[in-house]
C-alpha cells in the first residue's frame, strides 16, 4: 500500500468514526470537511477531479435542499400536529390499523420529499401522536421503528428520494425516467413485503386498541399559533384546515411529477425543484405574512458541506487505487451473469453501508460499476442492485443511513430511549429477506421488461 493510499485510508476511517460517534452532537460536516481537507493537501484528489465533483454532486445536492425546504414550510404550515390528528382519526381505536397508516404516511412521505426530509416530518409527527395516546415506551417503540424503517426504505421506487441516489446516478449517466421504470415495481412489492414482515414480528407489541387521546393536539396548535388576531391561513373550522392542507400536499406532488417530466427532457431537475420550494415560500408569506428568512435558517446547509467533502474523499480512494482492487475482486463475479452480478454487488453494498454508511458505499460502488466495461442494461441494472443495498440493505444496522442516524439524534432530543437490541430485534429478521427478495424482483422485472 503506498503511502498516498495509506493516509486515504486512514482518514477515511477517522471521519466515519466520527460521524458514528458524534461527539457533543457534532454535525457530520465537520469530519467530512476536515477528512476532504487532508484529502487535498495530500494531493489524493487533482482540480479537474473538483470540477467533475462540482458537475455531479451540484444538481443532486442543490434538488435535495429545495425539497427539504418544501418539508420545513409544511411545518410551519401545521402539518405536523394536522397529520397527527389525522393518523388518530383514522386509526379508530385499533393499534393495527395505526401500523399500516402509519407505514403509508411514511411510504408517501420519502415519495413526496426524500428520505431524510420524510424522517424529520413523519418522526415528529409520531412523537405527537404517541405521547397524546400516552402510550407505554415499549408500545411507541414498533411504531417509531417500523415508520423509521420504511421511510428511509423507501428512498429506493424513485431516485430523486435520496441525495446519494442522484448523486450515482449522475455518475452513470442514468435518467430519473429511467430508474423509475427499471425500480418502482420490485421495489415498491419489496417495502410491501417489508411492512407485512416488519408486521408479523412487531405485533405482539403493538396495542390492539388504542387509548383515547388526552386532548385535540390539531386543536390546540392551531389556537395557540394562528389566532385570529395573528393572522391565519383560513383555520377557523377543520375542514378548512383539512382543504389547505391537501392543497399544499397537492401542489408538492405536481412538483414531484414534473421533476421526472423534466429529466424525460433533459431539463435540470433542480430547476424544477427550485422552482417549487420558491413558489411554496411565496404561498407562505401570503397566507402566513411571515419572513421567509426563518426557513432559510431552519434549512440544513450542511448537507451541501457533507456530500461535497464526502465525495472528495471517495475520489481520494478511488484515486488511490480501491476500485481498481474491487474491480479485480468483482469482475470475475459480475461476468459470469446477470443474476450473479446483482446479488454480489447489491451484497457488497449493504456490507459496506452498515460498516460506514450508505452514502460512501454507494459511491465506491457506483464508480467501481464505470470501470468494468459493462454493456448499458447490465449497468444500470447492477446500478439499481447498489441502490437496495444502499437503501435497503444499510438498514440492518442504526448506523447505516445518515436518515438513521437523524432518527436517533430527534429520539434523544425527546428523551426517548430505543436500544440497538431494540433496533436488531427486527431490523435482523426483516432487512436481509427484504434485500434479498428485492434483488429478485428487480432481476425478474428487468428480465420481464426490457430482454
Amino acid at each position: 500500500m503506498s503511502f498516498e493510499m495509506g493516509i486515504t485510508v486512514f482518514v477515511f476511517f477517522m471521519t466515519m468514526t466520527v460521524i458514528f460517534w458524534r461527539p457533543g452532537g457534532l454535525n457530520e460536516a465537520w469530519p467530512t470537511s476536515i477528512g476532504a481537507g487532508i484529502i487535498l493537501l495530500i494531493g489524493a484528489v487533482s482540480r479537474g477531479d473538483i470540477v467533475d465533483i462540482i458537475d455531479k454532486i451540484g444538481g443532486a445536492s442543490i434538488t435535495i435542499i429545495a425539497t427539504i425546504v418544501m418539508a420545513v414550510i409544511l411545518e410551519s404550515f401545521g402539518f405536523f400536529h394536522w397529520a397527527a390528528a389525522q393518523l388518530a382519526n383514522l386509526a379508530k381505536g385499533s393499534g393495527y390499523r395505526l401500523y399500516w397508516y402509519i407505514q403509508l404516511l411514511c411510504f408517501l412521505m420519502t415519495l413526496l420529499f426524500n428520505n431524510d426530509g420524510s424522517i424529520l416530518i413523519t418522526t415528529p409527527i409520531l412523537i405527537i401522536l404517541l405521547k397524546n395516546l400516552h402510550l407505554k415506551p415499549h408500545q411507541q417503540i414498533p411504531y417509531l421503528l417500523s415508520g423509521a424503517l420504511i421511510a428511509t426504505a423507501s428512498s429506493a421506487p424513485i431516485g430523486v428520494s435520496n441525495i446519494v441516489n442522484l448523486i450515482a446516478l449522475k455518475i452513470i449517466d442514468m435518467s430519473l425516467y429511467m430508474h423509475t421504470v427499471m425500480m418502482f415495481v420490485p421495489a415498491t412489492l419489496g417495502l410491501l413485503f417489508m411492512s407485512w414482515l416488519m408486521f408479523i414480528v412487531v405485533r405482539k407489541q403493538l396495542p390492539k386498541t388504542l387509548p383515547a387521546p388526552l386532548y385535540d393536539i390539531e386543536e390546540i396548535f392551531f389556537e395557540k399559533n394562528f389566532h385570529p388576531l395573528k393572522g391565519t391561513i383560513s383555520v377557523e373550522t377543520k375542514r378548512k384546515r383539512t382543504k389547505f392542507m391537501l392543497r399544499v400536499l397537492l401542489f408538492v406532488f405536481v412538483i414531484r411529477c414534473l421533476l421526472f417530466v423534466a429529466s424525460y427532457f433533459s431539463i435540470p431537475i433542480e430547476l424544477v425543484a427550485v422552482l417549487g420550494s420558491v413558489i411554496l415560500l411565496v404561498w407562505r408569506w401570503y397566507h402566513l405574512r411571515t419572513n421567509p428568512v426563518d426557513i432559510l435558517k431552519k434549512t440544513p446547509w450542511h448537507i451541501l458541506i457533507f456530500a461535497f467533502s464526502m465525495y472528495v474523499i471517495i475520489y481520494g480512494l478511488h484515486n488511490a487505487g480501491l476500485t481498481a482492487m474491487l474491480v479485480k475482486i468483482c469482475g470475475p463475479i459480475v461476468n459470469e451473469g446477470l443474476l450473479e452480478a446483482t446479488f454480489i454487488m447489491g451484497g457488497l453494498v449493504s456490507i459496506l453501508s452498515n460498516f460506514f454508511n450508505n452514502h460512501p458505499a454507494l459511491m465506491i460502488g457506483t464508480i467501481t460499476l464505470t470501470e468494468m466495461g459493462l454493456n448499458p442494461i447490465t449497468l444500470k441494472t447492477i446500478y439499481l442492485a447498489n441502490i437496495i443495498g444502499s437503501d435497503m440493505g444499510s438498514l440492518l444496522l442504526p448506523i447505516g443511513t445518515l436518515a438513521s442516524l437523524i432518527w436517533m439524534h430527534i429520539l434523544r432530543e425527546n428523551k426517548i430511549k430505543i436500544t440497538w437490541k431494540d433496533y436488531l430485534n427486527v431490523s435482523l429478521i426483516v432487512i436481509p429477506l427484504t434485500t434479498i427478495i428485492t434483488l429478485f424482483l428487480l432481476f425478474y422485472w428487468v428480465q420481464m421488461v426490457f430482454t
